[in-house]
């Protein structure tokens, strides 16, 4: 690993040598001009500008491969990969999470409760918000720069053996292999596991859960998966594999029938939402909300969830199941209470109605990555119930191929004005095109139209404090990249 010998402890580095000086300085000339000179902190503090650098190569590297918007319904080649890698897929119990909206929510609550019971563990999620990096945790944070290198490093060779027999791997499939390879280094007792997209024919597919969550399931990746929720629901259902234990979220009735109807298939247990398990009781709090859980243990009360919205609470019940089921929690041997409330208690959800900022005289910001209808509904309902705004604008951009008019009409009922835009992606939707959409849900009055992240988010202010000095407010929300945007013009560090 690469450390600035500035940042070293004493005893460990010296003063760097006069070319390596000169090196770091070229290096961080050229950053400095790729990112617009406008981001100080983009090399984060824990690693050297070369070390940072060769991140970026690498990552550069592997953008190269089909991105995630190309699928090819396969398990062949990421199965031959992590064979020829000695299957660390199997060194490590899992949780394996699919659904369409909650899954990083849940995967982080259940790191933060196996980690607070004494158990090592790695977390594996998709999309990132920031940086590439938050894909892949170990004890419940984030792999620097220099240790995503290393282990593309000790995988490349492999990668090469794959492509040439196989069939050229994916850059997710490439970051799949890495997590498992990462976690059986490490080495992990348990991995939280997100699949990237679906579930039966997905890359992580590979890993036999012990235990497969389900969080709620609707209509999202219409290009991929169809619009045929029940369609949805068997892909999704996929993970779900012989004698496992299925947590399952509150579902429509037709989706909860697929789900069982796949249990029954493999002989899996089930646990659901609403009967094995669920929120007792809600209270909306400073800073979060104050919930009572029911478990497959029993009652777990007095819970503080530093989130917001009735949906978090659900999570947070997945949350607690899946970890009882998998470390076989029953009601003579529950969890212990105090380490639950902990767990819970430092519980962050970056992007996810996450505060940005708040001062006095100064409006909230908030920041969230609902990138469908279902998780804009989730998103209106907690900003109407957590939230007393009296004047609320929000800043929307959409990727392409969304139900961008779908999400606009479940905010609509919550949001005074809107300030369309577009993130940095080529994938964005043209704000032209979505502000026209949006004028004919909004209305024109209620619909300003400006390209540039940072222009908007400054826009929708100056419109915000046009309601006072107080219980005004603007919320960023519409992808997952545009919440990363977001985060990162506020100076937040990927987490």
């Amino acid at each position: 690993m690469n450390r600035d010998p500035e940042e070293l402890p004493e005893g460990e580095g010296g003063v760097r040598s006069p070319e390596e000086s000169a090196e770091d300085a070229v290096v961080s000339h050229v950053l400095d001009a790729i990112r617009g000179g406008e981001s100080p902190d983009v090399v984060p503090a824990q690693s050297s500008v070369i070390g940072f650098a060769e991140f970026l190569a690498t990552d550069a590297e592997l953008d190269r491969r089909a991105p995630e918007t190309v699928i090819e319904p396969s398990l062949e080649r990421i199965a031959a990969l992590v064979d020829v890698l000695g299957e660390p897929h199997r060194g490590y119990p899992v949780v394996h999470l699919s659904g369409t909206n909650g899954k990083t929510s849940t995967s982080r609550m259940i790191d933060a409760l196996l980690t607070e019971i004494g158990l090592r563990t790695g977390r594996y999620t998709s999309p990132h918000l920031q940086r590439a990096t938050e894909r892949i945790s170990i004890d419940n944070r984030p792999i620097t720069p220099e240790r995503y290198v290393e282990i593309y490093r000790d995988v490349a060779p492999f990668i090469d053996l794959v492509d040439a027999k196989h069939g050229v791997l994916s850059k997710f499939e490439v970051l799949t292999a890495m997590g498992f390879s990462a976690f059986a280094d490490a080495p992990v007792e348990a991995a939280i596991v997100e699949v990237g997209l679906g579930g039966r024919w997905d890359a992580t597919n590979v890993a036999d859960g012990n235990v497969a969550v389900i969080t709620p399931i609707g209509v999202d990746h219409v290009e991929f998966l169809g619009d045929d929720v029940v369609g949805i629901a068997r892909e999704k259902a996929g993970i779900i594999k012989p004698g496992a234990v299925a947590v399952l979220a509150a579902q429509d009735k037709a989706v909860a029938e697929v789900l069982l109807e796949r249990c029954v298939e493999v002989d899996a247990q089930v646990a659901r939402e609403g009967a094995e398990f669920g929120v007792r009781e809600r209270e909306i709090a400073v800073g979060g909300q104050r919930i009572t859980l029911q478990g497959l243990s029993g009652n777990y009360d007095d819970i503080f969830l530093p989130l917001h919205g009735e949906h978090q609470a659900s999570n947070a019940a997945l949350a607690l199941a899946a970890v009882e089921a998998l470390v076989g929690a029953g009601p003579k041997q529950p969890l212990d209470p105090d380490a639950v409330r902990a767990a819970f208690a430092g519980v962050t959800s970056p992007g996810r109605l996450e505060r940005l900022a708040a001062g006095q005289g100064v409006p909230t910001v908030l920041v969230d990555a609902a990138h469908n209808p279902h998780g804009a509904r989730a998103l209106a309902t907690a900003l109407t119930t957590d939230f007393r705004f009296a004047r609320l604008i929000g800043v929307i951009g959409v990727m392409q191929q969304k139900d961008a008019r779908g999400m606009l009409e479940e905010l609509e009922p919550v949001l005074q004005e809107v300030v369309i835009t577009a993130n940095s992606s080529p994938r964005a939707m043209d704000p032209d095109e979505l502000g026209a959409l949006a004028v004919e849900v909004f209305g024109s009055g209620r619909v300003s139209v400006e390209p540039v992240l940072a222009e908007a988010v400054e826009q929708a202010g100056e419109l915000a404090e046009e309601g006072g000095e107080s219980g005004v407010g603007v919320v960023v929300t519409g992808s997952v990249v545009t919440a990363g945007e977001t985060r990162a013009l506020f100076g937040k560090e990927p987490s």
